[in-house]
Formats: C-alpha cells, structure tokens, sequence
C-alpha cells in the first residue's frame, strides 16, 4: 500500500514559503496564517497524484481509508488531518471498532474518530476500567459521559465495587433518565466525602433538586473554604435554589489571590484610562 506523506509535503512548502516571505508575518500572525495555509494545501494538486490530498482520500472506499490508517501508524508515516477528516465524514465505526483493541496509537486515534457513537460506549466502560493510561481514561470518561444512560448499570455496578470510583460518579452525573440508586450515589458521596468541589458539581451536573437542601447545609458552614463555597453556590444556583448570606474568607488564601490579581487589573484599567 502506498502511503503519502502529505503534513510532510506541507512542512516542507510552508519552510519555502516562510524562507521567501522572512518578514510577511510577526509571529503571532503567522499562528493564524499556517492553519489556513493547510487547508489551501488540501486542495492544491499534488503532481505526482494528479489530484489534491481531499479528492486522494476521496476516492478511496470506507475500508482502504481504515487499512490506510493502520498502515500509516504501523509504519510511523504521520497522519494528516485530511485522512482523518475523510474517515469522520464515512462515519465507518463499524470498521474502527477493531481498532480499540490495537496498538496504543490505534486505540487513540479511534476512540477521537469514534466519539460517542452508541455502539462504542460499553466497549469504552470495559476499556476504562482496564487500562492505567489517565490520559486515555480521561478521553474514554469524555465520550461516555454524553451517553451515560447506556451504561448506568455498569457504572452503579463498578463504583460498589470499588473500581474507578470517581469516574464511575462523573459517569453517573451525567445520566438523563433519572433514579434513587443514583441520587443516593452522589448525594451520600457528597455527604461523606472528602473533595467537596468536585462531588457538587456531580450534583450540579445531575440536576436533582432533592440535593439543594444538603447544599445549602454545607454551604453555610464556617470551615468551608473559598474554593468550596463558590463550587457549592454554583451548584444551589444551578438546582434553582439561592444563597445570599455575606460570607468573609479573608485569609483563605485562594481567595486573597484572586483579591490581589483583580485589584491589579482595576488599577491598570485606571492608569489606561488616565491616559
């Protein structure tokens, strides 16, 4: 199978281009200008081919534009975005699934082609609880998350047994179809647990308002800090409930931070305007 280097015929027209036009563009601009550049480079006619990067992949059926992407990371050739614009546009999820059980690289690259497509959602459950990678549990978590209703069992089921537990209630969070087991889930999380922030916004996110009154509890406590107060006023705002009670967390020093930078800002708004 022959594969073609297109992001490497780029780099090397845009060397070419920046060499002739040295002083065109300040930097800044340029980060505007070489994204553009690569999109007219899609549609520009490669001689050898006799046709542009777009119509190449074009004219390739749903399975060769697959084997053409496996070829291209087994063989370490860089993948252009127009290949994988050309395989999203197929939506051939049928032909990637395999992919989720290949090379790491291959694992990556399907799952972003993928997405959230119903058909994988439980294949990415069994790869999050099977794999050490946070970086790949963290893209996993993403796309389930969209679909949490299809695996809400799997994920009751997996945080009473202690497995990715935090994941499991970012999972459950985000679930549609609501129900007691998962109310009792988050809430006694929230209640018992030690990350504050994190578990209201679970129930932020899962829009119970059965919640609002735990929320309210712990957000009038005096211990709580700043950090803490404003994710628990977030989340009473967004169930629709309400907190005005001035609070002071002088000291808190998350809080004297935030203080200290808008302070910096106004007085250099000021000294702007007296110009």
């Amino acid at each position: 199978m022959k594969l073609y280097d297109f992001d490497g015929m780029f780099d090397k027209k845009l060397s070419e281009y920046i060499a002739a036009n040295p002083s065109r563009y300040t930097e800044e601009e340029w980060e505007d200008v070489i994204p553009k550049l690569y999109r007219k480079f899609g549609d520009a006619v490669i001689p050898p081919l006799g046709c542009s990067p777009r119509a190449y992949y074009a004219g390739l059926d749903d399975e060769t534009l697959v084997k053409t992407l496996r070829a291209h990371l087994k063989q370490g050739v860089p993948v252009s975005d127009f290949l994988c614009s050309a395989i999203e546009a197929r939506k051939a999820v049928s032909l990637l699934m395999p992919l989720l059980d290949g090379s790491e690289a291959e694992r990556e690259y399907a799952v972003n082609l993928i997405g959230a497509d119903d058909s994988a959602i439980k294949k990415y459950m069994a790869m999050l609880v099977g794999t050490d990678d946070e970086d790949m549990k963290n893209r996993l978590v993403d796309n389930i998350k969209q679909k949490a209703d299809l695996v809400s069992d799997e994920a009751i089921e997996n945080y009473k047994n202690g497995v990715e537990r935090e994941y499991m209630l970012e999972i459950l969070s985000r679930s549609v179809v609501k129900n007691d087991k998962i109310y009792n889930i988050l809430i006694n999380e929230f209640l018992t647990g030690d990350d504050i922030p994190m578990h209201a916004s679970f129930l932020a996110a899962y829009g119970d308002e059965r919640a609002l009154g735990a929320l309210l509890e712990k957000i009038d406590e005096e211990d709580i800090t700043f950090v803490e107060f404003q994710e628990l006023k977030f989340a009473i705002e967004s169930l629709g409930g309400e907190y005005t009670k001035p609070r002071d967390f002088s000291g808190d020093e998350y809080y004297e931070l935030i203080k200290n930078v808008s302070a910096q800002q106004v007085d250099l708004f000021d000294k702007l305007n007296k110009k």
